[in-house]
This record gives structure tokens, C-alpha cells and sequence, in this order.
């Protein structure tokens, strides 16, 4: 009977101990890299050492060294300097059974903050649906993705690859197929996944993915290495690994934060960067990352794996409501931000004929509606279409969708914003980033939509098939979820159409 409550189950590393909870057995905090501390610190991630006996996997790892603007948390919190940090958490509805789907959530937070430990992630619902549910973390910041001389570049998209190596290695001892890999991730974890689509170390580790809001912020290394610059002399420092190693890494955090806040100061040199809303992205650096995501899909890299790209309707207001922007968007405010963000302004590009393109696309449009559009474009929504056009173009299989079902908070001033897929997608209506978005109470409304989006990420995973028609160059179906679901036929054209002749490449510095 014990063994039943508490199932065990031997890693390559080492015999873990779980739980059961209502039915699912659950392994949090398992190593699957060492500590990127000491010597280790900056460099790319080292298999876990083996422990002996059973290693008793019941609470979460600690998150890596992070400070997460979007929350009330203060940084006085961050204590542990050399965090055991890159687990793997496991939900599995029967660990004796054999080749159950495998689902790999990749977790946002701008590629600055984010935890798998966080409620909203918490895999319980959609393991019961038949899959095996893996979640982990991954260095972000300076830890992970600053371009510093003498460290690889990516080391937080190393640390996805270990952990995908370590499933490959080990979620048959849970019940899972290792040749059976669904990703899922949104934001930067949607954008993470994006990369994997084009870098040589991740090929064969995964079969299929869902990429939710794909950000389309990645970085050449020259801009990235300013960055990183700006970071180091915040501490007194260059950017190498060398000197920065012995940075006390809640330091560094505390550093990347105030060059966020300042990130305006560079606007000369950093481009659309300098107005975003993170100041670290992937690093196209021709090894590790050899291509942007849009090449690599376009010339057919990921043509034999079927793909899930959607994004939200109103990604940008998120960020609108936390700076309470919501009425005071003036015309000259939306103007810069159409020439900033519009396609070719950030890039040194011609933002005024940007500007007008919006206009003509949304006639009758005021300074809020367009600013807030153009934003959304910009962060996610034509990153994401053209990545949806690329892999259709390659021949490939993708389906597409966009929620458009509004939060209930604040009179609906949320809309269907950037983060209110994923609780809806994981069940955790009553997790603290949920109720931000849904209330104290979710609406009935919210639980029979979770149900649906629930149900067609699951059955993606087990079939393959999200249960709606895919993407077409022709017809442009996405599904579309709502109060009433649809299958709608380009939803985005208007803005599809500004951004028809514009490629997404790796930001330069000006």
C-alpha cells in the first residue's frame, strides 16, 4: 500500500521517490543537470551527478537566479547564490505502463524570469487525459542568455536541450515513449521552441510541438554582447565569463534589471530592443543557434514534425494594464510606436511608410487601438503567422488558432491577452497568475473553454491531431476560441497584410 501512495521509479542517476495525488504520480525537483555554479557557472550544463539510495522527489526545484518585474515579489526573496536549479518534474498516470504520450511544457517570463515550480503549470489535469506531463526550469537573464567572451552563447536553450535529453533517457521508467515528445511552451518558452526548430544539437529529441505567442525577439551577437556590456558595468565588470564568475549572481540579476528599466538610454544603439519589454532573447550566433527560426523552418527543417502556432488577440494589454496605459495613449505615443514597431522601423527601416500601411488597414482606428496592435503584431502575433506561412510553404503540417475569449477581470479591459492561454491550457483556473486574470472566482465560461483547449492540446499530443483542419495557404483556417468556438479563414489579414513583405531576422544594434 505504501508503495502505491509513494512510487518509485530508478533514473539513469539514481532511484527517485514520488507521490501519489488524486490518482497521479507525481516526481518534482529531479536533477537532470548539476548546479551551473563554481566552476561550472556560465558554461554549458553537465549531466547530474549520481546519488545513491532513493532520492525522495516531492518539492520543486529552486527557480534559477531571477527577478520577475510582473510581480509583487521583491527581491530580497532571491537568497540561495548557488541554487540546485535545473530539475525536472514529472506527472504520470501510470508510471508501470508502457509508451503513454509525452507533453514538455517550456515555461515563459521574457526570458528573465519564470519557474516550473509556479501552480498554473501544474500538470495533474492534463496527465489524466492520458499523457505524461513534464516540466523543468532553465537558466534566464545574464545566467542564461547574456553573450559574454568565453562562455557558449544559449546556455539557457542548452539547458532545454539537456533536459529534452534527459526524457529521451529516462520517461520510460515513468511510462512515457521517448519516441513520443509533444513540446509545448508560450511566450519565451513558445519562442524557445521556435529556436530548437533550428538548431542541429535538439534534432531527433522531439516529434511535434505547440508554440504558444511566439515572441519575435531574437538577437545577433553584436547586440547581444552590448547588452551584456551594459549589464557588466552596472557591477564593474566587462562582459566575460571570467569576470563576471565571481558576481554574486543576484547581483548580476539586480544589474539586468536596472538596465531594463533603463533600456530607453540606448535607444541610438540598440534599436526596437531599447523600447521592448526584455533586454535578452536567443542569440543567432551561427553554432549553436546557426539561423533564425523563420529560415530554418522555411527551408524545411521542420517538415517532417506537425506544429501548433497561435497566438492571443490582445497580446499587448497585458503590459498596457500593468502601467496603466489604458486611456492615456496619446498620438504621438501611438506614432512612435508604429514607426518603432512597425515592419522595418526597428530595423532601420522605413517606420513612416509603416505608419501609414497601419492606417489604411484599420481606418477609423484611435491612438489606444492602433498602438496596442501594433505592439501585439510586433511581440507575437505576425512572428507567429509567418512562422504558421513558412512551414505550410515548406510543405509541412501546422494547424493554427487564436484566442480571442476575454478575461472577466476589470470589465474585460484584459481582452484575450498575452498568458491567459496558459492556465486555461493547463486547467489551473484557481492558480495566483490565474485569478490575476479570471478572478477570484473563474466563470463558468472560463472552466467549459479550459475543457475544450485542454482536449485538443491532449489530443495533439496522443493523435497528432488537434481537431481542426490545418493551415492552408489557400483558406488560412484557424480555429478560433471563444464563448463560441469557430473555424475562421485568416483572422488576422489585416495586419497580415502590412506585415506581408517584412522578414523577421536577428535584431542588429544600429
Amino acid at each position: 500500500m505504501e508503495k502505491e501512495r509513494e512510487p518509485e521509479v530508478r533514473t539513469g542517476r539514481g532511484a527517485v521517490r514520488g507521490r501519489v495525488e488524486d490518482g497521479i504520480a507525481v516526481f518534482r525537483g529531479i536533477p537532470y543537470a548539476r548546479p551551473p555554479f563554481g566552476a561550472l557557472r556560465f558554461a554549458a550544463p553537465e549531466p547530474a551527478r549520481r546519488w545513491d539510495g532513493v532520492r525522495p522527489a516531492l518539492e520543486f526545484g529552486p527557480p534559477p537566479p531571477q527577478y520577475d518585474r510582473m510581480s509583487p515579489r521583491p527581491a530580497t526573496e532571491l537568497r540561495d547564490p548557488a541554487p540546485d536549479c535545473l530539475t525536472v518534474n514529472v506527472w504520470t498516470p501510470a508510471p508501470g505502463a508502457a509508451a503513454l504520450p509525452v507533453m514538455v511544457w517550456f515555461h515563459g517570463g521574457a526570458y528573465v524570469f519564470g519557474s516550473a515550480a509556479d501552480p498554473v503549470y501544474d500538470g495533474a489535469r492534463l496527465a489524466r487525459r492520458g499523457v505524461v506531463v513534464v516540466t523543468f526550469n532553465y537558466r534566464v537573464g545574464m545566467e542564461g542568455f547574456g553573450q559574454l567572451a568565453g562562455a557558449p552563447a544559449n546556455r539557457g536553450l542548452l539547458d532545454q536541450i539537456a533536459a529534452l535529453r534527459w526524457v529521451r533517457e529516462n520517461i520510460a521508467a515513468f511510462g512515457g515513449d521517448p519516441d513520443d515528445v509533444t513540446l509545448f511552451g508560450e511566450s519565451a518558452g513558445a519562442g524557445s521552441i521556435a529556436a530548437l526548430l533550428a538548431m542541429p544539437a535538439a534534432a531527433g529529441l522531439f516529434h511535434q510541438a505547440v508554440a504558444q505567442s511566439v515572441p519575435g525577439s531574437y538577437f545577433a551577437p553584436e547586440l547581444a554582447a552590448r547588452i551584456a556590456g551594459a549589464v557588466g558595468a552596472r557591477v564593474g565588470a566587462g562582459a566575460t565569463a571570467r569576470e563576471l564568475r565571481e558576481v554574486d549572481p543576484h547581483l548580476l540579476v539586480r544589474a539586468a534589471d536596472e538596465v531594463f528599466a533603463a533600456r530607453g538610454e540606448h535607444a541610438r544603439e540598440w534599436g526596437a530592443v531599447a523600447h521592448a519589454e526584455t533586454v535578452f532573447s536567443p542569440v543567432v550566433d551561427g553554432e549553436s543557434l546557426p539561423c533564425t527560426p523563420w529560415e530554418a523552418v522555411a527551408r524545411g527543417d521542420a517538415r517532417e514534425l506537425a506544429l501548433v502556432f497561435g497566438h492571443n488577440r490582445d497580446e499587448y494589454w497585458l503590459f498596457m494594464a500593468k502601467r496603466a496605459e489604458f486611456g492615456s495613449v496619446s498620438g504621438e505615443r501611438a506614432e512612435h510606436a508604429l514607426r518603432v514597431f512597425g515592419p522595418g522601423g526597428g530595423s532601420g527601416g522605413s517606420g513612416g511608410s509603416a505608419a501609414s500601411a497601419y492606417r489604411g488597414a484599420y481606418p477609423g482606428a484611435g491612438p489606444e487601438e492602433l498602438y496596442e496592435t501594433v505592439m501585439s503584431d510586433w511581440m507575437c502575433r505576425m512572428p507567429t503567422v509567418r512562422l504558421l506561412e513558412a512551414q505550410v510553404a515548406a510543405g509541412g503540417v501546422a494547424y493554427a488558432y487564436e484566442l480571442r475569449w476575454s478575461a472577466p477581470v476589470s470589465g474585460g479591459r484584459l481582452g484575450a491577452c498575452h498568458g491567459l492561454d496558459v492556465p486555461l491550457v493547463f486547467g489551473t483556473l484557481d492558480a495566483p497568475l490565474a485569478r490575476q486574470m479570471l478572478g477570484e472566482e473563474a466563470p463558468a465560461a472560463a472552466g467549459a473553454l479550459s475543457e475544450r483547449m485542454q482536449a485538443a492540446w491532449a489530443a495533439f499530443a496522443l493523435h497528432g491531431d488537434p481537431g481542426w483542419p490545418g493551415y492552408r495557404a489557400a483558406d488560412r483556417l484557424s480555429k478560433v476560441f471563444d464563448c463560441e468556438d469557430a473555424l475562421l479563414g485568416d483572422p488576422v489579414a489585416a495586419s497580415r497584410k502590412v506585415w506581408r513583405n517584412h522578414s523577421f531576422t536577428a535584431l542588429e544594434p544600429r
